[in-house]
């Protein structure tokens, strides 16, 4: 493969806290890709393919100095970039985000070696062919799971195949639920990493209004991880924190 077919547009990369997940609060540095095979409801990221000229870059961790770089970019200018706006601050990793990331596979492959940081895909763990084609490049996995409520169609099936999977390094799951988020839904998400990968971590994200989506109340959440606590020994709530304190 030539090197011009593996450039890639990329939306933005920074410097900030993580603001989700396992790792939430641990500085990291940020690089968004296009594209996406889901249309969640409560999706916040303009990541549509094709829309993006420029790559938003920041200039120095911390410093807000975006300036932008034309799109499409190579693997290995990916990772001065990421160098650029890592620069001065130790950081914990690399999270490579969208959109769906693995979309990108190949780019992610080729990212990989140039880049010194450890490398964690936030992803909607659907893509579990494209998961095998980089998982011996990255260090852990935040794996949505995708309740049919909020993607209008079931995937069950690829969630099962993409934990199998992933289980293998450092993996966690989160489950965005809102106050409309049934309780069948999440019973059975619960379910699949209870008989897929009981070890793994499960996290319950309240989502962050959008798209018509309503936070859940206290005592739904309080219900949901008691339910889930009956099955899995780690099952913890953590908001958008990022959201609450305004940053990138």
């Amino acid at each position: 493969m030539r090197e011009t077919d593996m450039n890639e547009n990329i939306i933005e990369i920074f410097s900030s806290i993580q603001g989700e997940g396992k790792y939430v609060g641990c500085r990291q540095v940020f690089l968004r890709l296009e594209g996406c095979n889901l249309n969640c409801t409560y999706c916040d990221t303009d990541s549509k393919a094709g829309t993006h000229p420029n790559c938003v870059v920041e200039e120095g961790a911390g410093t807000y100095h975006l300036v932008p770089y034309p799109n499409p970019i190579s693997p290995e200018r990916a990772a001065e970039l990421v160098a650029l706006a890592a620069a001065g601050v130790p950081h914990q990793a690399l999270s490579i985000t969208g959109g769906e990331p693995l979309l990108h596979a190949s780019f992610i492959r080729a990212l990989a070696p140039h880049v010194h940081l450890p490398i964690y895909l936030e992803t909607n763990g659907t893509l579990y062919a494209e998961l095998k084609k980089c998982i011996d490049c990255v260090a852990g996995i935040s794996m949505d799971i995708k309740l049919p409520s909020v993607t209008a169609h079931p995937v069950w099936d690829a969630h099962v195949r993409f934990l199998e999977i992933a289980k293998v390094k450092d993996t966690w799951i989160k489950i965005v639920v809102a106050a409309e988020s049934p309780d069948s839904e999440i019973d059975t998400a619960v379910r699949l990493v209870a008989d897929t990968a009981p070890e793994t971590m499960l996290i319950l994200q309240p989502v962050t209004p959008c798209g018509g989506c309503m936070k859940p109340s206290s005592e739904q959440l309080l219900k949901w991880q008691e339910t889930a606590l009956r099955r899995l020994a780690n099952v913890r709530v953590i908001p958008q924190t990022h959201r609450m304190m305004d940053m990138l």
